[in-house]
């Protein structure tokens, strides 16, 4: 029988950035198969935007990020970041290439290492359809799909999804009836993987 992992993640997640090549790593060696939910922050279950934490809360966070990025081998541009829109609308491409059976993982790595790793505006639709075309995708193609009807329906279907599961932060993985928060728990998605449940 596949394992099938339930991977909710945000684009805009420096956590997801950070723990999506280990994560697929971990995939890759227990044979699961990942199943994607996008999402934004879930406040209705307690998530909290970083720009509305108490400011020694947000300093720890942006310590805690450095560290965990240098251990992971990611560059993190965090300080001196030009103004950014909203990146959530990336998540409608990283969608539609799924729903089109296209590599939506390459994808994913290639809008995050562009927010996340040089401050570039995949919030911007031009910067995101460059992005996708460099990333050796129909970056066009992708960018009308954006609005349409299964992707945008998917997109809601994924936050009720997420809700329903007790999602509250990113990247989560759920796994035969189990949730796990952060890429700081991959080990014991492993172990449960591994047929021992932590």
């Amino acid at each position: 029988m596949t394992k099938i992992i339930d991977y909710v993640f945000s684009i805009g997640s420096p956590w997801s950035y950070i723990g999506l090549e280990p994560f697929l790593d971990l995939a890759e060696k227990t044979g699961a198969e990942i199943r994607p939910y996008l999402t934004i922050v879930l406040e209705e279950n307690g998530g909290i935007f970083s720009r509305n934490r108490p400011e020694p809360r947000r300093q720890y966070w942006q310590r805690d990020l450095k560290r965990w990025a240098g251990f992971r081998g990611k560059k993190l541009l965090l300080e001196n970041r030009p103004p950014l829109a909203d990146p959530a609308p990336a998540a409608f491409m990283v969608i539609a290439a799924y729903l089109d059976g296209k590599p939506w993982l390459e994808l994913t790595k290639a809008l995050q290492e562009a927010f996340w790793g040089r401050g570039e505006d995949i919030g911007n639709p031009a910067v995101r359809k460059a992005i996708a075309t460099a990333a050796g995708f129909d970056g066009d193609a992708l960018a009308k799909r954006e609005q349409d009807a299964d992707v945008q329906g998917k997109w809601t279907a994924d936050r009720e999804f997420a809700i329903k599961n007790g999602v509250f932060g990113f990247p989560s993985f759920l796994y035969d009836g189990e949730l796990y928060w952060g890429q700081d728990n991959l080990h014991f998605l492993e172990s449960h993987l591994n047929g021992i449940k932590p």
